[in-house]
């Protein structure tokens, strides 16, 4: 699959069909979604950092490359990455990164450190720089972190989303926002939202009635592999 159909998996789609994308933290994990038959997937930075022994936001950035390329080439379909803020990379150098290691796609967050918000307008001058890098080479999936950092204000959502959209990203990332403010989100914002479940099928139906276009599970999947394999231990220890 291409850049561009996947793309176009982001557009078009009928109302509570979302673009589904699960997020794998190593070459095994993405084989098994590769082989259950999902077109593509999407790497959470905080579950592949789980997975090389780091705390989420810690990886550096080499480390989260090397991973990024080994999903990549563990499967047939496109892989779009999870880079957290960029590691402070200018804009051609991070698109290099980027294709270097076989992505369609990244997660660009609007934060430091999960701490404090990045001014948005200049966040949207530097997104433009990576769209104008990249060309049509990514997908770029624009995070907005108010629910997680800021105010929680929806409209203050919005108003980033829309200046990330202008700049050029194909997609916006309210991460964390309640489902509640999925539908103020909808209207306010034109183009794709993406949206984080937990890994159950009724929330992501849920989302995807509320209005998401794509549908990804943070460092969730990792972390019930993680419980499943630690119920194991316990088991087996007993």
């Amino acid at each position: 699959m291409t850049v561009a159909t996947f793309r176009a998996l982001h557009h078009g789609r009928a109302p509570g069909d979302p673009l589904v994308l699960p997020g794998p933290w190593d070459a095994g994990s993405a084989r098994v979604f590769a082989d259950a038959g999902f077109p593509a997937l999407a790497t959470p930075s905080a579950g592949v950092a789980a997975s090389l022994g780091y705390a989420d936001g810690a990886t550096p950035a080499d480390e989260m490359f090397a991973a990024v390329a080994r999903i990549v080439r563990a499967v047939p379909v496109p892989v779009s990455a999870d880079v957290e803020g960029g590691y402070g990379l200018a804009p051609g150098e991070l698109v290099g990164r980027l294709l270097d290691a076989g992505a369609v796609g990244c997660n660009l967050e609007d934060s430091d450190g999960h701490g404090t918000l990045k001014d948005p307008r200049q966040h949207a001058d530097w997104l433009a720089e990576v769209r104008a890098e990249a060309g049509d080479a990514l997908v770029i999936n624009a995070r907005v972190d108010t629910f997680l950092v800021g105010t929680g204000d929806p409209a203050d959502a919005v108003a980033r989303a829309r200046l990330y959209v202008a700049a050029g990203a194909d997609c916006v990332y309210p991460i964390l926002a309640p489902l509640a403010v999925l539908p103020v989100l909808r209207e306010g914002i034109a183009g794709p939202i993406n949206m984080a479940a937990v890994p159950d099928r009724e929330s992501v139906a849920e989302l995807g009635r509320q209005g998401a276009t794509r549908i990804t599970f943070g460092p969730g999947m990792q972390r019930y592999a993680m419980g499943a394999i630690g119920d194991l231990a316990a088991g087996l220890r007993a």
